[in-house]
């Protein structure tokens, strides 16, 4: 994750944390690097001063926090500590080292059906904790899956709210990202877990793509496309295709459920790897360098084409000295063991 330096106008301490770094920014506030006493980081988040007085965006705030409270899973950044009656509300979570989703497909291209698929299963997994604390994100996206060395993490509940609970939104007011929010969002409906099927199999196609399903543009012609238009998804690998279509039906009931669709992505996880490793193994040599010849010597001749070459010739392979010492004492044993055999046979005696 990229950090920037504190500005002037940053605080240096909250609460018993101290800053370092600027990890970003977003619509509610900024989130920092910080860290206590004992040396452990986070990443604290605080609410913009001129937001701080909206009591519109505290109820917001304070329902990230509660979500993130209720939440017990390992794909979920844990909440560390919170105080939601500061002037600055602020709350602090679990800092988890790794680019986003994002970064990564930006910076390395579109990855394999084998990585994209077992990225997706622990999303999904940890989607499942998420909606059995009775909490819809509502706003998955590659920007907020953070690829740890523990595997990926949801990020950021900014939006996230619990089910059943009356959304701050306005009817036809779209809160989310255009081209990662389900069509029930754009149109102002209630939101369910399934809309945050839609949303991973969004994420997921971008993942496999390298590109959002409904391309780019503005905000208007994204939403438009999610409601009206069927995703795109050719250059999607055949083994992942199908289910990602499934996720972005645009009906919430024809979207298998995030149990369904962990399941379904870890058998193709390890069918493509197992796979991938067949593959690597009937070509040992298919990933092996290519080396140049050697520039011809003055006076020299090249062996013709098809000529076989003499072992004088031939590249010396590296001697493998562990494997001569193991040879040397099979060696040793058995000549031993075959003298005791033929002594023993003939009766031989040392000397008196």
């Amino acid at each position: 994750m990229a950090m920037m330096r504190l500005r002037r106008e940053d605080p240096r301490v909250v609460g018993a944390f101290r800053l370092h770094r600027r990890l970003g920014a977003g619509g509610m506030g900024v989130v920092y690097l910080g860290s206590d006493r004992r040396g452990q980081r986070v990443a604290l988040k605080v609410i913009r001063p001129d937001l701080a007085e909206d009591q519109e965006f505290r109820s917001r705030f304070a329902r990230e926090v509660s979500a993130a409270r209720r939440i017990r899973g390992g794909c979920t950044a844990r909440l560390v500590a919170a105080d939601l009656d500061a002037t600055r509300p602020w709350f602090a979570t679990q800092y988890v080292p790794g680019p986003s989703l994002h970064d990564k497909v930006m910076e390395e291209g579109a990855l394999s059906a084998a990585e994209t698929a077992a990225i997706g299963a622990a999303l999904a997994e940890g989607l499942v904790a998420v909606h059995e604390a009775g909490v819809v994100h509502r706003d998955l996206k590659p920007s907020n899956i953070l690829l740890s060395p523990k595997g990926p993490r949801i990020i950021d509940f900014g939006i996230a709210w619990a089910t059943g609970a009356s959304t701050l939104t306005h009817v036809g007011t779209a809160v989310g990202s255009p081209g990662f929010l389900a069509p029930e969002q754009v149109r102002g409906q209630p939101v369910t877990p399934a809309s945050d099927v839609f949303s991973l199999g969004a994420t997921l196609a971008y993942s496999a793509l390298g590109d959002s399903p409904f391309g780019q543009g503005s905000s208007e012609v994204m939403l438009y496309r999610v409601v009206h238009e069927e995703p795109q998804l050719r250059g999607v690998p055949a083994a992942l295709a199908p289910l990602l279509r499934s996720c972005l039906a645009k009906s919430p009931t024809e979207r298998p459920s995030t149990l369904q669709l962990s399941l379904r992505l870890k058998e193709i996880a390890a069918r493509e790897a197992r796979g991938a490793t067949q593959s690597t193994a009937s070509h040992p040599r298919a990933n092996a360098p290519v080396r140049a010849p050697a520039p011809r010597q003055p006076g020299t001749r090249t062996a013709p084409a098809g000529s076989r070459t003499r072992p004088a010739q031939r590249a010396r392979r590296p001697v493998d000295r562990k494997l001569l010492r193991q040879r040397l004492v099979v060696f040793i044993t058995v000549t031993l063991l075959v003298a005791l055999g033929v002594a023993a046979a003939q009766g031989c005696q040392g000397p008196l």
